[in-house]
Order: structure tokens, then C-alpha cells, then sequence
């Protein structure tokens, strides 16, 4: 049977653990966590290493914040067991006063529960019966009370257990936020530099993602919010939008939606850095304003993986994917991405500005 005073230490080894899970997942060509397919030691990896570690704190802590709700409605139940069997309790006391004083008083044959002609020593009896039965009530409300308050106290204990674990959590993820953020800036200003010089930056070579994909394709990231969409209007595009638009913080790892060679690795102009890829049937998907790639020109590439990280470059107003479905190689054989995804059993909904 675990003892109760050693629950507490718990958290601190909680914390430790965490700290270093933590130091592994952001350490140079660390390998802990889901992070153990990512390689390299430069702002890129670290983006996705922080990436990864952040993710699984948050799941840890969903996790915990859903427990923390399960053991509170817990000690809520038991409250009300309480309460109930201390109203029951306080009826059978007061039964017992009754019967106390009746007896006190005497017995007469007026008395309540005695029945005409019945002698005073048999009803006499029966109240002492009575009163045995209401101190064998008493007894077990008492000890039906003393196990809910125990139990209460047992939930209560583990509650308060949970949101300090929680707390430590939200403190560790902040952490990890705050040196994702920085690297996050550093990547996408070495992403600008590069572009400014005319160069991609070169390859990171991230390794592949930790979740295996079985399907033959998938979207281009993982979680995403749609913003602009084929065919919008205005003034950054000089006719009309060629792709979709995904919505993600720089440095989100890129997937090849599907299998296929990469046919051009590039940089400058108004996709910033980007990659094509050229699939079977000769459709082509163009990935733009990344902040890094992960692939060389003639590379083969499987559907889920990593080609690239995403960021701001080129023609971009803020941290996006923009991706294009071409049905060859000139610009204007534009597809629209979401129905051509949706026809390969990939539904990424509609997005907030579509014509």
C-alpha cells in the first residue's frame, strides 16, 4: 500500500524528469522524445526539436489538465455522499432522542406504536428493540461517514497532486515557448540573409518525422489554418492566388504531400525559397516562402516527408505555406489544391477567403 506522505515528492521528480526531456530535445543533435528523428544542429533543427518537445509537454499537460477535471468532480461526489450520510446520520440521532425520552417518560399504554390491550412489558421490549436498530443505524452512518471523509480527503489529496504537476507543466512549456520563439527569429533572419545573398542557405537535413505515414498522401503540415485560397483576389498577387494558403508558425516541418522526385530547389523572387516536386501522372506541387529545405534537386521523396520548414520569404505577409498544384511545369496550369487533396482522400476544409 503506497503511503501518502510520499506522493508529494512526485512533482520534484516529476520536474527533474521534465528538465530533462527538455535538454535532450533542445540539445544539439539531441535524440529524446519524438524528437529522435531530427539531426543537425543548426536554428532549423532546434525550431523542430523545440517544435516536438513543445508538443509532447502539451499533450502531457492536456492530459494532466483532464485528470485534474476527473479527480475534482471526484472529490465534488464524494461531498455529496457526505453530506447525504450526515443528513441520514442527524435523522437517526434524532429517532434515537425520541425513543431516549419516551422510555425516560415511561411506558404508557398512550404511547405511540402501542396498540390497545398489549402488555406494557412486550411494547417495552419493542422499544428497546426500536433503539437497539437506530444505534446499529448510528454505527454504520458513522462509519459510512468516516470512509466518505477519508475518501474525499484521498480525492482531494490527488486533486491538489495533479494541478501542482500541472503547474509545473505550464512553467516547462513556457520555457520551451519562449526558446522556441528565439529560435524561430534566428531561422527565419538567416532564411532573409540568404535570400538577400541569393542563396537557398543550404540543405537541412532534419531526418524523418517520428510518426510513420501509411496513407499514399497527406497534407503538406501537420496542423494549420487556411487563410488565402485559389483563386482570391488583391493587391499582392498580380491576378489572382495560384494556391492555398496554410497558416503555421516559421520553422514548421514541410511534407511531400506525395511521392515523387524533387525537380527544383530556389530561391528569391516572390515565392522566396521554395520546392517542386514532381509526382507520378505529372502533376507538380510547389511548397513557398520557406525558411529552410531539407532536400537537394533530384532528391526521391516519400508522402509525409519533411522537405522543408516554413517561414516568410519572398512575397509573404506573415508566417505561411503558400502551396500550388500545377498540372505541369508552366505557372498557368494552376490547380486548385483543396479539391485536387480532397480527391486523394486528403480533406483539409475550406479556406476563410475563397471567391
Amino acid at each position: 500500500m503506497h503511503s501518502a506522505r510520499r506522493r508529494p515528492l512526485l512533482v520534484p521528480v516529476l520536474l527533474c524528469a521534465l528538465a530533462v526531456f527538455v535538454a535532450h530535445s533542445t540539445g544539439a543533435g539531441g535524440d529524446a522524445g519524438e524528437g529522435h528523428g531530427v539531426h543537425g544542429s543548426g536554428a532549423g533543427a532546434e525550431v523542430v526539436r523545440l517544435y516536438q518537445a513543445d508538443a509532447a509537454v502539451a499533450r502531457q499537460y492536456e492530459a494532466g489538465r483532464h485528470e485534474a477535471e476527473e479527480l475534482l468532480a471526484g472529490v465534488r461526489r464524494a461531498g455529496r455522499l457526505l453530506n447525504r450520510e450526515r443528513r441520514a446520520g442527524a435523522v437517526l440521532r434524532q429517532d434515537r432522542d425520541r425513543t431516549a425520552r419516551s422510555r425516560g417518560a415511561g411506558i404508557t399504554r398512550g404511547d405511540a406504536g402501542i396498540p390497545p390491550g398489549a402488555a406494557v412489558p412486550r411494547a417495552a421490549a419493542r422499544l428497546a428493540g426500536a433503539e437497539r436498530a437506530v444505534d446499529d443505524g448510528i454505527a454504520r452512518s458513522r462509519r459510512a461517514e468516516a470512509r466518505l471523509v477519508a475518501e474525499q480527503a484521498k480525492a482531494t489529496e490527488r486533486w491538489r497532486l495533479a494541478q501542482k504537476r500541472n503547474r509545473v507543466l505550464a512553467e516547462v512549456r513556457r520555457g520551451i515557448g519562449a526558446k522556441l520563439d528565439e529560435a524561430r527569429e534566428r531561422l527565419q533572419a538567416q532564411a532573409a540573409a540568404s535570400v538577400a545573398a541569393g542563396s537557398c542557405g543550404g540543405t537541412v537535413r532534419l531526418g524523418r518525422p517520428s510518426k510513420s505515414v501509411t496513407s499514399a498522401w497527406v497534407a503538406p503540415v501537420e496542423e494549420y489554418r487556411l487563410s488565402a485560397g485559389f483563386g482570391s483576389r488583391g493587391e499582392r498577387w498580380a491576378h489572382q492566388h495560384t494556391g492555398q494558403d496554410f497558416a503555421v508558425p516559421i520553422g514548421t516541418p514541410v511534407r511531400a504531400v506525395g511521392a515523387g522526385r524533387v525537380v527544383k530547389v530556389a530561391c528569391g523572387g516572390a515565392f522566396g525559397i521554395q520546392v517542386v516536386v514532381r509526382h507520378d501522372g505529372g502533376h507538380r506541387t510547389l511548397y513557398a516562402h520557406l525558411a529552410a529545405v531539407c532536400v537537394e534537386q533530384g532528391d526521391r521523396v516519400t508522402a509525409g516527408q519533411w522537405i522543408g520548414q516554413s517561414g516568410t520569404t519572398g512575397n509573404s505577409t506573415g508566417p505561411h505555406l503558400h502551396f500550388e498544384v500545377r498540372a505541369g511545369a508552366e505557372p498557368d496550369s494552376a490547380l486548385d489544391p483543396v479539391p485536387w487533396l480532397a480527391d486523394r482522400g486528403v480533406p483539409v476544409g475550406q479556406a476563410a477567403d475563397r471567391p
